[in-house]
């Protein structure tokens, strides 16, 4: 793609998200979410195979459908209590379409169907922006708004970390097991948003490292299927070493930085007396485990046979650009004994 184009499409996608980040009208924050899909749109399509292009097609009627369901709900709500104002939502049947709409945006189960058949459409780089970057605008909404029914957003959070944990676990290519990784992280996520919206916050952050690692290990080794992982020893040693930390900080396995939000999720939802969705959500965890040990086995303890001229990668210089993998990989693997420092910086 020409830079010049590449340039202008990544600010779209900047100004977009924060448009919505800075708006308090509806309409503004639908405008910021509608440039921020646009400007995607041209990334995903920018290989041009037919899998891209169905991506793309699938990710843009979806991504119009919740807008259009966003648009309504807001002018319903305009019709009904007179206001426009993000922050001054008061009846519960345009908070109620709101929610779904930005549910669908998202992908949260039951709306997930979307998010697995689009990622696998996409090269590694397109995949990551929009399972962490693409998230950013509609939570920020999801923040703002004030659920009349807490019911309906514990009753969301569940069925994805359900979903993304069951999902995943008959998956052999990679970028749908991350699709339904990101399901189970969102539902993480919706299960606290409105107990304490700065936990909800301290865990997309800490998936989006741990996301951001997981696929540039992934793009190393050119890597996009369970069978590939067998021969990325080959390739480069050290990471592969590294790489079942990773993937097993993003299980939310102890003493790794992924430990932490689910952690602190469970804790807060005990405190409002809400232990037995606290346990449920900790044994839909245990799903998601199994088939990041999955990968963690066919990484390490795995060895595809190799010939002579097969093992040589290794001795080669890398071509790619390995600081933010080194540094992601360092902060998803070691945080957990801050966890008082970022508690203590987000108030929670």
């Amino acid at each position: 793609m020409n830079p010049y184009v590449l340039a202008t499409l990544l600010c779209g996608l900047g100004l977009g998200t924060t448009i919505t980040f800075a708006s308090s009208h509806w309409l503004l924050a639908w405008m910021g979410l509608e440039i921020n899909t646009l400007a995607i749109l041209p990334l995903m399509a920018q290989h041009h195979h037919p899998r891209a292009v169905e991506a793309t097609t699938k990710y843009f009627l979806t991504q119009a459908t919740a807008a259009a369901m966003l648009l309504f709900a807001s002018t319903t709500n305009a019709w009904m209590t007179g206001q426009w104002e993000i922050q001054q939502m008061s009846h519960p049947l345009p908070i109620t379409m709101i929610t779904a709409a930005l549910a669908l945006k998202i992908g949260l189960a039951p709306l997930h169907s979307w998010m697995p058949e689009v990622l696998q459409g996409l090269d590694l780089t397109t995949g990551l922006v929009m399972s962490t970057w693409q998230k950013l605008a509609p939570f920020a909404l999801l923040l703002q708004i004030q659920t009349a029914n807490p019911t309906m957003l514990v009753a969301l959070g569940l069925t994805s970390t359900l979903v993304g944990g069951w999902g995943g676990l008959n998956q052999t290519q990679l970028r749908k097991i991350l699709a339904y990784s990101s399901i189970a992280h969102l539902g993480w996520m919706t299960l606290v948003l409105q107990f304490s919206p700065s936990l909800t916050l301290l865990t997309l952050i800490t998936y989006f490292i741990m996301t951001f690692s997981t696929f540039l290990v992934f793009k190393l080794n050119k890597a996009t299927n369970i069978n590939a992982l067998a021969t990325a020893w080959t390739k480069a040693p050290a990471i592969t070493a590294l790489a079942p930390l990773v993937l097993l900080s993003l299980g939310g396995l102890p003493p790794m930085t992924g430990f932490m939000p689910k952690w602190l999720i469970l804790q807060e939802l005990t405190k409002q007396d809400l232990a037995p969705t606290a346990t449920l959500a900790a044994l839909t965890a245990l799903l998601s485990l199994y088939f990041y040990l999955r990968l963690s086995y066919a990484m390490t303890l795995t060895m595809s046979p190799n010939n002579p001229t097969g093992i040589t990668p290794w001795r080669l210089l890398p071509s790619q650009l390995t600081l933010p993998l080194a540094i992601s990989t360092l902060l998803t693997i070691s945080l957990l004994p801050i966890t008082p420092a970022m508690t203590a910086l987000l108030n929670l």
